[in-house]
């Protein structure tokens, strides 16, 4: 009698070459980050996160509120700026001055003239460009300023800007108009009565009679360099040393009023900004969306 067999499995697999060998992956060198000849029309624009100020549809120009506080920040960069360089100025005119006494006993060297000579000139010419950027920063933020004050007391300034400018800019008169104009942009900035007599705050005061020295120490000045004689030359740079120390002070006092006024008209905490964050705008109308090419890859 026959045994049976016993139970067998069938198993199939490929012949060899039936399938490509795979190949070990190819290592790729890095080549630096993508470039392409011209912008891309895909991702994001280039341009840094800032907070939303404007909203589509509604109009282009900004606010008062940021337009006083943007030409507040140009207008006291300047003029902190004119300081350090004031002080510059006046640093180099003493140093003038100590050579001069100097060499009434002694001969003086000639790099050190040339020295000194440098730096009287280099800091005068950028004293007077940082002024003339500082007085027409710091007008440009009183305009703004000035309707700003108008909107929150509730009534327009005395004058219009169209008389106010050639006032701020004749030597002279600018010295007795700026501290009328800076009085009455405060009065409205404190929201009082617009019957009532402006009364300028004690800062405001330590300003307006910094600012009339300096004017009259400047005149003083510029009259003294047409006498002759030695003697009046020397006293001609310590007028130009006490000049130049009286810009530095009217100039930082500028900065210091123009942020008192900018509190009073904006007061915005700088610390909370970062935390302030856009929810909802209502009525805003729609901004629309771009039709996608049918051309465009994904």
């Amino acid at each position: 009698m026959r045994r049976p067999l016993p139970p067998l499995r069938w198993e199939a697999t490929p012949p060899p070459g039936a399938y490509p060998v795979p190949r070990p992956p190819r290592r790729v060198r890095y080549l630096g980050p993508p470039a392409y000849r011209s912008a891309p029309r895909w991702g994001f624009p280039a341009l840094a996160w800032r907070r939303p100020t404007l909203i589509p549809g509604v109009g282009d120009a900004p606010s008062p509120p940021v337009r006083v506080r943007t030409r507040a920040t140009l207008a006291m960069t300047a003029l902190w700026t004119l300081g350090l360089l004031s002080l510059l100025a006046a640093g180099a005119e003493v140093f003038r001055y100590a050579l001069l006494v100097r060499a009434r006993t002694s001969a003086l060297d000639r790099d050190t003239v040339v020295l000194s000579d440098t730096l009287v000139v280099t800091s005068a010419t950028l004293a007077v460009i940082c002024g003339l950027w500082a007085v027409a920063t710091t007008l440009w933020w009183a305009f703004a300023a000035r309707r700003a004050a108008g909107e929150q007391a509730g009534y327009l300034p005395a004058r219009p800007d169209w008389q106010l400018l050639p006032s701020l800019v004749v030597p002279g008169v600018n010295l007795a108009v700026a501290g009328a104009v800076m009085a009455e942009l405060e009065h409205a900035a404190l929201s009082r009565p617009a019957g009532d007599r402006p009364r300028p705050t004690p800062l405001l005061r330590a300003w307006w009679i910094v600012l009339t020295l300096s004017g009259v120490l400047f005149a003083a000045a510029i009259l003294w360099r047409f006498r002759s004689g030695v003697q009046a030359q020397a006293d001609g740079v310590l007028l130009t040393a006490a000049s130049d120390l009286a810009a530095a002070a009217t100039a930082v006092m500028t900065a210091l009023v123009v942020a008192r006024l900018t509190g009073l008209l904006v007061p915005v905490d700088p610390a909370a900004v970062p935390r302030l964050r856009l929810i909802r705008v209502a009525g805003a109308p729609d901004p629309g969306r771009r039709e996608r090419p049918a051309t465009a890859r994904r």
